[in-house]
């Protein structure tokens, strides 16, 4: 007999959840200053991955792979030295124009997350599809706007873009706000993502020449494509294997303790992307099942970041 509606509905979810999860071991990776970060080493299933960000006891809630989109727009503002305003300004353009989605369509000849028209300078199709490209070009229009940190958020975004619709970047703000104050260090703890576990391969990766097992090198590689930040191997914790825990030191002071939640923050919200299982900074800790900073006196304190990647 042929199967039900509803069974053939299940099955296919099956199906994909099997397609969109690739999985792998545990890894520990220290990314800064009081923060510890986990990372497994394989894609997380999106259709169940949520983050929230909290600001002012309201919370707002996205898709992982929006968060993993709002961490690298803020990434490259504080590469830059931009300060806090400019993220919010970035962000609530990006969700305006795109959903915070690397789009390959748009109005006319517009394209990726700021749907910039090649036709009107911004680049190349392919350029502006590159969300790195995309969000300097965004950054380097926002930066000749005189007194941009003074407007509203919707005035420093229309100077920059010249969109049709020049009211609508404002409906976005508090939600920039609230992701760019985590995503900064200026709020601690107020971004979490809960993400499904990652089953092992079967496979254990093997440390590179440079000591890191493959995830964890991913991690490397994009700290320091976003934000300028070194990590480090940090040898083994215990329960990880060598090459998988990753370190970044800030400092102590105020100044510090803010990098080390900015990368934290980072951290957690590039996991969907990275298999980071765990993350661990100031005395607090984050990991895939909890969707929670939670107290841990094994964690590393104030602007000392670790972060912890599958293997």
């Amino acid at each position: 007999m042929p199967r039900t509606t509803a069974a053939r509905r299940a099955a296919e979810r099956r199906r994909r959840l099997r397609r969109s999860a690739t999985v792998g071991a545990l890894a520990l990776v220290t990314v800064g200053a009081g923060v510890v970060v986990a990372v497994r080493d394989g894609a997380v299933p999106a259709v169940s991955a949520r983050c929230t960000a909290e600001a002012g006891g309201d919370e707002h809630t996205l898709t992982a792979d929006r968060a993993a989109v709002a961490a690298l727009i803020t990434a490259r503002a504080r590469a830059r030295g931009l300060p806090p305003r400019a993220a919010t300004i970035a962000i609530a353009t990006a969700v305006q124009e795109s959903g915070l989605r690397n789009l390959a369509y748009g109005d006319r000849d517009s394209l990726g997350l700021f749907q910039q028209r090649p036709s009107q300078g911004w680049g190349t199709p392919e350029q502006v599809q590159d969300p790195l490209y995309a969000t300097d070009a965004f950054y380097d229009g926002l930066v000749e706007v005189e007194g941009y940190e003074g407007l509203d958020v919707t005035v420093a975004a229309q100077e920059v873009q010249r969109s049709g619709f020049p009211t609508a970047y404002a409906d976005h703000e508090p939600e920039a706000r609230a992701l760019a104050s985590a995503l900064t260090g200026y709020s601690p703890a107020a971004l979490v993502c809960r993400l499904p576990e990652v089953e092992p391969t079967g496979e254990p990766q093997v440390p590179g020449d440079d000591g890191l097992l493959p995830r964890a090198r991913v991690v490397v590689e994009e700290a320091a494509a976003q934000l300028g930040e070194d990590l480090v191997a940090a040898g083994d914790p215990g329960a990880a294997p060598p090459g998988a825990v990753l370190e970044r030191v800030h400092g102590e002071d105020e100044a510090g303790v803010r990098d080390g939640w900015a990368l934290a923050h980072w951290a957690v919200a590039r996991a969907v992307g990275t298999d980071v299982v765990e993350v661990a900074t100031d005395g607090r800790r984050w990991s895939r099942g909890e969707a929670a900073w939670v107290e841990d006196p094994a964690a590393p304190g104030p602007g000392v970041v670790r972060v912890t990647v599958a293997g």
